[in-house]
């Protein structure tokens, strides 16, 4: 297993890009998972299920299963969040895990810059940026700029500059 981040302000188009990356990468043969940070809480099932019933009820995992797809949902009831090495080690292997999110750890990451967005770019700031997916020429940066647009070369970029999950100590924030 590989991992890169793809890291960006709120509404840089981070979302928008992993769903247009993904397919390319499947498309090349690679099987791709993707994990995603969210900066408040969150719920996958509905008041009046019985999965969001078993939860209320106190239970510590519930998961939810069908002929299609599975979910487990785990409360941390006042547990600390879990970090993002805890969080690949519970994903079933693939090739490639596109992170979105956990900025501030260290591991390589595809910045994505917009400038209608006017926010500053993370880089150099971040020393973990290996490229940046831009809208606009970026001539004063230090590294590989990519056209936004340019879904074939960010492929070929996010496939090259992803490293192996050696455990996780491969990526400890920093």
């Amino acid at each position: 297993m590989r991992i890169i981040g793809l890291a960006g302000w709120s509404g840089s188009g981070k979302t928008t890009l992993i769903t247009r990356l993904v397919p390319r990468l499947t498309a090349r043969g690679l099987k791709v998972s993707t994990l995603k940070h969210a900066h408040h809480g969150f719920d996958l099932d509905q008041p009046g299920k019985d999965s969001f019933m078993h939860r209320a009820a106190g239970a510590s995992e519930v998961v939810v299963s069908s002929a299609k797809r599975f979910a487990i949902l785990h409360e941390l009831r006042g547990e600390e969040e879990w970090s993002l090495p805890a969080l690949v080690k519970k994903m079933a292997p693939v090739d490639l895990v596109l992170v979105e999110g956990f900025k501030r750890d260290a591991f390589p990451k595809l910045e994505i810059h917009r400038s209608g967005n006017g926010k500053p770019l993370i880089h150099p700031d971040d020393p973990h940026i290996v490229a940046i997916a831009s809208d606009v020429p970026l001539p004063q940066v230090r590294v590989p700029v990519i056209d936004l647009d340019d879904i074939e070369r960010i492929a070929d970029l996010v496939t090259a500059k992803a490293v192996p999950i050696s455990g996780a100590e491969a990526f400890r924030g920093a």
